[in-house]
């Protein structure tokens, strides 16, 4: 596979020096590594700079509505649960107005890869905080300083059951590459939490001043979940890699009428369902 094939014929119109155009130049390599051409496999985006990815790639390709990526996501997996399934999704979609289906389908273990641009912002609407915004941040909408404590989605996942913790940084398009590998051959639901710099909106945490001084590369994952949960928790220093991984059965797999074939295969022609409304009779 060339890594040019999953390009559609619009160029990417983010601003210059986004993260995005690092996270999608590592997403291009991780499909190309994994031989996956653009029709095997799903992609479904949100709302904001990191959904405008639905224009660029050239892939099945599902534009939710905000906050809706997930769980659309979900119902595309159930359907046919031999296709990857990957989510485009900012911080805001993913743990503002998505919370609720991050934590069902995490709980659940949905064999997804959701891949959250984490900006601390909602930067298509011009930089308003997000859930992600660090305290006393001041913001478009919080012109004093946000008043709440910053939302930590990798703490939140390793509490709530996720098979598959990671983050990543843009800027690092290799290191973020391997881990998208991992994240899409994990079977369940795979988090990669990627912090991505908006150089437009976002000036408190600049590339040279803030990233390049917390930003380090994890040695190797954790033994167990509560030195994850650890490393997880600190700020003064970002750690990125595999936090936790752990094998157990996805959503599908324990779906009695899923689990040994997906919906599509089903042929809707041989489905009775007289017995069904025999009660309505």
């Amino acid at each position: 596979m060339d890594i040019n094939s999953y390009n559609s014929k619009i160029a990417p119109t983010w601003c210059p020096g986004c993260g995005n155009f690092g996270i999608f130049t590592a997403l291009k390599q991780a499909l190309t590594s994994l031989k996956l051409k653009p029709d095997q496999l799903v992609i479904v985006t949100d709302v904001g700079c990191s959904g405008n990815m639905a224009d660029f790639v050239n892939t099945y390709c599902f534009h939710a509505l905000h906050g809706r990526a997930l769980p659309t996501a979900a119902g595309i997996k159930l359907a046919n649960h031999k296709l990857p399934v990957i989510v485009i999704i900012g911080d805001g979609g993913c743990y503002g107005e998505g919370l609720q289906h991050y934590l069902s389908l995490m709980r659940g273990n949905h064999d997804l890869t959701v891949l959250v641009h984490d900006n601390y912002l909602y930067s298509l609407t011009t930089g308003q905080y997000s859930p992600t915004t660090p305290r006393g941040t001041m913001t478009k909408s919080t012109p004093e300083g946000s008043i709440e404590e910053a939302l930590n989605p990798l703490a939140l996942a390793l509490a709530n059951h996720t098979s598959f913790c990671s983050r990543g940084y843009a800027f690092n398009i290799s290191h973020l590459t391997d881990l998208i590998i991992k994240a899409i051959n994990h079977r369940g639901f795979s988090l990669v939490d990627i912090l991505q710099p908006c150089v437009t909106f976002n000036k408190f945490q600049t590339i040279d001043n803030w990233y390049s001084q917390k930003v380090f590369e994890l040695k190797s994952s954790f033994k167990n979940k509560s030195q994850a949960i650890t490393e997880s928790l600190k700020t003064d220093k970002l750690a990125i890699g595999v936090f936790w991984q752990e094998n157990k059965p996805t959503y599908h797999q324990q779906v009695s009428v899923l689990k040994n074939k997906s919906v599509v295969e089903k042929l809707i022609e041989k489905i009775n369902i007289s017995p069904l409304l025999e009660e309505f009779v």
